[in-house]
């Protein structure tokens, strides 16, 4: 009892260290997690102040980008990241899912699948405007035009690589126990990895879907080397196509006020669509744990 009350007596130079340390690191933690905080509302409460106004003009989601000096929305802009993102998705949803599920239920610890989850981790951090160049040279130069389609395939190059880890992971959690009572009762792979593996194994993936869906929401990069952009209504997918990401970038670099009000909606509805769907996915994560 006495050695124990000497540790911990506050007379114990020992104990004061300890305890100076404490307080310094406690300190510093906080200064630093308020330092990120600042910059994060700073940010947000920037782009609710100088687009809120954009925002909650009924014109920003009925008319077209305008010329300068003249009223206008984004509603053609909206409309084309709609359907570059979802094509996109469509895209790169499948490919990954499938290679994910090679990877973990297949590859395993093969060569195959070490190098596959490696260079997957290269795509994972690579820059996005890495793929808008590659689409560019083995695509949009070899048609001759920027295209919708050229967009949502470098969209879809950067879902790829978040659905594959995505996949591979909430793969590797679901219980041996599961995949062997399914082939106790003669189930051929197939229906185990569909019926089984997959269920118990669907709200992981959909959460990487909805990250990936908020990744390739603000791509600029990927979008000016492929889809570029259109001042009018095209649903034409072989033809130039609007979305937010490149008009927010040609509206903030002109010298008109009109448009700087756009592209500070435009960042506006960006961020928070990003918002909600990182607060979905996070929702649907905790669900699943």
């Amino acid at each position: 009892m006495n050695g124990a009350a000497a540790v911990i007596n506050a007379e114990n130079p020992l104990y004061r260290s300890r305890k100076r340390t404490n307080i310094l690191l406690l300190t510093v933690s906080g200064l630093a997690v308020l330092f990120g905080l600042f910059w994060l509302v700073w940010i947000l409460g920037t782009l609710l102040y100088e687009g809120g106004y954009a925002l909650a003009r009924a014109a920003l989601y009925y008319q077209m980008t305008p010329p300068p000096g003249a009223d206008g929305g984004l509603a053609n802009a909206i409309v084309g990241s709609l359907i570059l993102c979802v094509v996109g998705t469509l895209i790169g949803t499948p490919v990954g899912v499938l290679a994910g599920t090679y990877l973990a239920e297949f590859g395993k610890r093969s060569w195959l699948a070490a190098a596959t989850r490696f260079l997957n981790d290269v795509l994972l951090s690579a820059p996005s405007i890495v793929m808008g160049l590659f689409v560019y040279s083995v695509y949009v130069a070899r048609v001759g035009h920027f295209s919708g389609w050229a967009g949502s395939l470098a969209l879809a190059l950067i879902v790829i690589p978040v659905v594959v880890r995505t996949t591979d992971d909430m793969l590797k959690l679901v219980p041996n126990s599961l995949r062997e009572a399914t082939a106790a009762l003669g189930c051929p792979a197939w229906k185990m990895i569909v019926f089984v593996t997959y269920r118990a194994a669907s709200t992981g993936i959909l959460t990487g879907i909805l990250l990936a869906v908020a990744r390739i929401s603000g791509e600029t990069a990927p979008l000016l080397f492929t889809a570029l952009n259109n001042q009018f209504w095209s649903l034409n997918m072989n033809a130039p196509m609007s979305n937010l990401p490149t008009v927010i970038f040609q509206f903030a670099m002109s010298p008109y006020q009109d448009w700087h009000r756009l592209a500070w909606g435009g960042a506006a509805l960006i961020t928070l669509t990003v918002l909600v769907l990182n607060i979905v996915a996070r929702s649907l994560f905790r669900r699943t744990d």
